[in-house]
């Protein structure tokens, strides 16, 4: 395993000195972003072990892997076992200097604090991108995300694969039909993080003490652009969510997912103002429980909307929306969302994608389904898998838009939400300017829109 130089090290991750690697602006075979429709797409995977092992195996259904990265080195060999003609990397850098002529796509399964470093450095290589959710780890990488897929021409898609399900699909045309008239109220909630990973009121500092480094992980490159910080094993893996230096939260982590149905049918775009209610915050880890408000302006026909977002666990009871909002004898599940709108509401009937519920029942009683105006995915063997087939279909056709969850959408979701966590984080009901992309009325709220990073890791 070759290693880069220092100083190409940061030429390569800086976008600087381009014109020294070639390979940057260049794809497979010397095409720019092109795939013929009859070619074999070949990907990279960067990050192959909890949801980017099936990442990586959905990437193998539909196309070829030529190359597996992690920073864990049974992860990796693991996965190498599957991928047996597959080059193994610790370093994205390395993947991507060493593939790039190799290679037509990328998977980014990685900690959310690395999502964008990883996925930027490939688009700027004219890759297609496929990166799990929630997109970025701060609202200005989000932004930078939706740019860079732009300016390169490739197909981009979000890894909230609920999008591909056709309950989902269905719950957008019913709101995008008008029956319900004007909604312009919208509940979303979610029962994580319990049972999912630790954070505030069970963690709320970091561990005392002297911890070996496993040697089987690479710590300085799971850092990536985070802060440095001495290795615990409270970090990874896959705990690292609850912490503010590499995850989202449980915003991040299921406000991509719940949020999904709404945004879509409702065209919600970018905030003007989010406020938030939320557990004690600390320096380290998110709270134990928060509601956040984002309030939307009009947008076309569309009236003012707000979203009320609810998380965690509250006087000891998950926090929900009051049970007035519901349907008498409807039992809501542990992840959903609802919409109100002046001619009738509509509710999941389980998660993000598991269909739908209308009411008043008596009204809605001999509804017909709206003609479908979202396309339908077949031909995979899982919804998971359906959303990579149609990734690898926005490739194939040289069509962004065929993915429904590409970045142009998914970044606009992502930074909406993430403006939620600086809400909880600073304490303040910020204002939001979303043509600028930036907070206008808190200068620590807007020192946190842009984040911060570790010399050399810079984007």
């Amino acid at each position: 395993m070759s290693t880069l130089p220092t100083m190409d090290r940061r030429a390569f991750l800086y976008g600087a000195s381009l014109a020294g690697f070639g390979i940057f602006c260049q794809g497979r075979n010397g095409r720019a972003a092109g795939v013929g429709p009859n070619d074999v797409i070949q990907v990279g995977c960067i990050g192959v072990g909890g949801k980017g092992s099936s990442d990586t195996d959905h990437a193998g259904n539909h196309g070829r892997v030529v190359a597996l990265c992690d920073v864990d080195d049974d992860t990796l060999k693991a996965k190498a076992g599957r991928f047996k003609e597959a080059r193994t990397f610790h370093d994205f850098r390395e993947l991507l200097a060493e593939m790039g002529d190799k290679i037509d796509a990328v998977t980014v399964s990685t900690a959310d604090h690395a999502h964008a470093q990883q996925s930027l450095a490939a688009m700027r290589m004219g890759k297609h991108v496929y990166c799990q959710k929630p997109l970025t780890h701060t609202v200005r990488e989000a932004r930078l995300m939706r740019e860079a897929a732009r300016e390169h021409g490739v197909c981009t898609q979000m890894g909230n694969q609920g999008s591909a399900t056709d309950a989902l699909r269905t719950s957008v045309e019913i709101l995008e039909s008008g029956v319900l008239g004007d909604v312009a109220e919208v509940h979303v909630w979610t029962d994580r993080p319990r049972e999912f990973w630790r954070q505030a009121p069970d963690v709320v500092a970091r561990p005392e003490g002297t911890f070996e480094i496993p040697s089987r992980l690479h710590w300085d490159l799971f850092l990536a652009g985070a802060p440095e910080r001495p290795y615990a094993p409270v970090y990874t893996p896959m705990l690292w969510r609850g912490w503010w230096d590499f995850g989202t939260g449980v915003l991040g982590d299921m406000g991509c997912h719940n949020t999904n149905v709404p945004f879509h049918g409702l065209k919600l775009g970018l905030p003007t103002r989010v406020s938030s209610n939320n557990g004690e915050i600390n320096p380290e880890t998110f709270p134990a429980w928060a509601t956040v408000v984002f309030e939307f302006p009009s947008r076309g026909n569309l009236p003012p909307t707000r979203l009320t977002w609810y998380e965690g666990a509250k006087d000891g009871a998950p926090n929900r929306p009051p049970a007035d909002l519901f349907a008498p004898g409807f039992q809501p599940a542990a992840n959903g969302w609802l919409c109100i709108g002046t001619e009738g509401t509509i509710a999941s009937s389980g998660g993000e994608d598991r269909g739908h519920v209308l009411w008043p029942r008596e009204k809605f009683r001999d509804f017909k389904l709206p003609a479908h105006t979202i396309p339908r995915i077949q031909g995979g063997r899982d919804n998971d898998d359906n959303h990579k087939l149609e990734w690898f279909q926005a490739i194939r056709a040289g069509k962004p838009e065929i993915a429904y969850s590409n970045f142009d959408y998914a970044a606009v979701q992502t930074e909406a939400i993430l403006l939620g966590n600086i809400a909880m984080r600073t304490g303040e009901a910020i204002e939001y300017d979303g043509e600028a992309g930036r907070v206008t009325n808190s200068p620590a709220a807007d020192a946190l829109v842009k984040g911060t990073y570790r010399s050399g890791w810079e984007i």
